[in-house]
């Protein structure tokens, strides 16, 4: 799908109004893990983006072709993309095993090229939508972008589940 010059940076402002939302109902400042870490070469930046591309549709694809986590009015967001939500964890390690190999290097930048795409994924959504799009799926599909945003913005903050439950009343 071809889009137009503005909607790179309407993508990216819709990731930040759920920043916003989050960070505003925490009551805390915060700050993303491991947010002293060296910044990664574009090249890996790259590779990190396209494997979490692949992991989204991959995840998203099999939901379509099996509805195995759906439920009345959408599906469960964190059980259709586990193997996502993992790779972003394990971008965000600051603490490993005493006795494991390799010291942990969270990678924070790499999960902001990723919010990029899911904020690329909800403007591409929303613009077909838009445009007259009628398809049930495009919607869950969008509503579960959506969900995707806040729980990777969640693993980038480090979050608590009480703090998880305070935006998700605050809406």
């Amino acid at each position: 799908m071809t889009r137009d010059t503005a909607a790179p940076a309407q993508s990216r402002a819709f990731v930040e109004r759920r920043r916003a939302r989050i960070c505003g109902a925490v009551g805390r400042p915060v700050q993303a893990a491991g947010g002293d870490a060296a910044l990664l070469p574009p090249q890996r930046l790259e590779f990190f983006r396209r494997e979490a591309e692949e992991l989204y549709w991959n995840e998203l694809e099999w939901e379509e072709l099996t509805d195995e986590e759906a439920i009345s009015g959408g599906h469960l967001t964190e059980l259709v993309f586990p193997g996502f939500l993992a790779f972003v964890e394990g971008l965000l390690v600051e603490v490993v095993p005493a006795d494991a190999t390799a010291p942990a290097r969270p990678h924070p930048d790499a999960v902001e090229s990723i919010l990029d795409f899911l904020g690329d994924r909800y403007a591409d959504t929303t613009g077909s939508l838009e445009a007259g799009a009628d398809s049930q799926r495009l919607v869950w599909a969008r509503a579960m972008t959506v969900r995707l945003i806040d729980l990777v913005l969640y693993r980038l903050y480090r979050l608590t589940p009480a703090e998880q439950e305070k935006v998700e009343a605050a809406g």
